[in-house]
């Protein structure tokens, strides 16, 4: 009798956990296509760079979505997080795209972060491992990320500049991410995170800061830096 009920709680999280996976991609999928559409009208308008300001919308957000995470509301609150995102990239794959060989940058970082996106989420899924053991490296590596980001920033206040770091940061940022993805999916996939909203809004800042970085650094090997 217990076997029977302990094969059956294993087969209902084993459902669940599918359920997880399922809306947590098709729900990632859809805004990855409004923040693309969102974009591209922030390009097709010319709209000017906006500076911290949408980073700081997107955050409040973020605490928004976590409140409203179990309710239809979560849905629209990931669509405004991820279309102000999306907007906010226009005018900086405008700047790009008018650079020589502006194109191929932002299609080679596209690209590049569709192939590590699909390879090491896949991989997860495939291997099923748990990459929970990550959290501590991934955790102090984002601490260090953002001190080197505040360091840059400060320096260049009283106009000191040191050659090399943005494109460290940026190549921190994207084993970062990388690392973040298969730390993400594993939790999904072993029921550290039970809600798809969440989820998703997890997979979708690992993607968007991958592609930001992957397009610092293509942009600055193609001399567009």
């Amino acid at each position: 009798m217990a076997d029977a009920q302990f094969v059956s709680q294993q087969s209902t999280s084993v459902i669940s956990t599918h359920k997880v996976l399922r809306n947590t991609y098709m729900l990632l999928s859809m805004t990855l296509l409004f923040s693309a559409g969102m974009a591209a009208l922030a390009m097709a308008i010319e709209a000017p760079y906006m500076g911290f300001l949408p980073m700081l919308v997107a955050f409040g957000l973020i605490f928004a979505i976590s409140k409203m995470r179990n309710s239809s509301w979560g849905i629209v609150l990931v669509f405004a997080f991820t279309g102000i995102l999306g907007f906010s990239l226009g005018p900086v794959l405008n700047y790009y795209m008018a650079s020589t060989g502006g194109t191929q940058t932002v299609v080679m970082s596209a690209g590049l972060t569709g192939i590590i996106f699909l390879s090491l989420s896949g991989y997860t899924l495939v291997s099923q491992k748990d990459f929970s053991f990550m959290s501590g490296f991934l955790m102090t590596g984002m601490w260090v990320v953002i001190g080197a980001l505040v360091m840059m920033l400060v320096g260049s206040l009283f106009g000191f500049y040191v050659s090399g770091l943005h494109l460290a940061i940026s190549s921190a940022i994207v084993m970062l991410m990388s690392g973040f993805i298969l730390y993400d999916t594993s939790r999904i996939l072993n029921g550290g995170e039970t809600n798809y909203i969440m989820a998703t809004v997890s997979l979708y800042l690992n993607i968007y800061n991958l592609f930001t970085a992957l397009l610092h650094l293509t942009g600055a090997l193609g001399g567009d830096d």
